[in-house]
């Protein structure tokens, strides 16, 4: 273990004298320190996902000698897991799993915004188990098979990988990674940001899926089955790669979709959030339908290639082309 010279002398001691005293061995690598997996005298196979717990805020000179006592005070610890800097300090968040989803929900009602000094209330919440990464900035010339056999030799258990045109990096690729869980995804994240795949145009970035893009990768690739009759034409809902229709024509049957289904007049919200120097802005949106349980809401990219609408309308036919998919598959 490499110490960095600015770490809390006391803190490490204390560690070193703990793992002594007690006879537990961590191992740390690629970036985690972990406890268990399974620990001493554990019978039978690995508990369920809902068992981990996501512990955020903690103080970079706080160890394992401090937090799997207290994490085990509520319930049995198959693992823990202290995600490390190549210094010495931690980078301030862990997951600790435990044996049974009652103690993990133990966990989180116990020690969510518990002060582990004065001054420091962590967080802990239910790990989401995230196992999709995104890879934007890829070169337009990057091939299916090219990046699959890159990353079959720097990442450990990958079980799909689909590639887009960028709709905000033009001209680039981005990619969908699919992990066979969580820690398999965490460390192919790590590996990608620290190394050098020489596929990507510059400002290559790697990070976890937002599911708002999913949705909007998804209704890219899918061709919609719904369609609609306007002046006996019956007019198909496109690809969102490729989107033309008229903003009225859209909400003329979204308004159609409603009182079919007796909710009244959806009402807009669009907010544009980013602008990229080629021209592309990201717009958030969200759909108000009294009479629907819930808002709808989301983000979606547009361009200035079309100068009959504004960027704000163009954010509205996304949007409603959106919730006319969501009324689809809800109602």
């Amino acid at each position: 273990q490499a110490w960095t010279s600015g770490i809390n002398e006391a803190s490490k001691m204390a560690l070193l004298a703990w793992e002594k005293e007690t006879g537990i061995k961590l191992v740390q690598i690629n970036g985690q320190r972990r406890y268990g997996g399974p620990p001493a005298g554990w019978v039978g196979g690995p508990p369920p996902a809902s068992t981990e717990v996501y512990i955020a805020r903690l103080p970079q000179d706080i160890y394992e000698n401090t937090l799997i006592p207290l994490f085990e005070s509520v319930g049995k610890l198959y693992e823990f897991r202290l995600m490390m800097t190549f210094s010495g300090l931690n980078r301030g968040f862990a997951y600790a799993r435990y044996a049974s989803p009652e103690d993990a929900r133990n966990a989180i009602t116990t020690f969510h915004r518990f002060q582990v000094r004065e001054g420091c209330a962590i967080v802990v919440c239910r790990s989401t188990q995230k196992r999709e990464l995104i890879v934007n900035g890829l070169d337009i010339s990057v091939s299916q098979q090219e990046l699959e056999a890159v990353l079959q030799t720097v990442t450990e258990g990958i079980l799909s990988v689909t590639l887009h045109a960028s709709p905000c990096q033009r001209p680039a690729k981005l990619a969908v990674l699919k992990y066979r869980s969580h820690e398999a995804a965490a460390l192919a994240k790590k590996a990608l940001m620290e190394g050098n795949l020489r596929l990507g145009a510059a400002g290559m970035r790697v990070d976890w899926l937002d599911p708002q893009l999913k949705q909007k990768l998804q209704l890219w690739k899918e061709e919609p089955s719904s369609s609609w009759v306007r002046g006996g034409k019956s007019l198909a809902v496109p690809r969102l790669a490729a989107l033309r229709p008229s903003l009225q024509d859209v909400l003329e049957y979204l308004n159609i979709l409603c009182r079919r289904h007796r909710l009244r007049t959806p009402l807009f919200i669009t907010k544009c959030v980013q602008v990229n120097t080629n021209g592309w802005q990201l717009f958030w949106y969200q759909v108000v339908i009294p009479g629907y349980h819930v808002p709808i809401s989301g983000f979606t990219w547009v361009s200035q290639d079309r100068q009959d609408q504004s960027e704000h309308e163009k954010a509205k036919v996304a949007a409603a082309l959106h919730i006319i998919r969501v009324l689809g598959e809800s109602l």
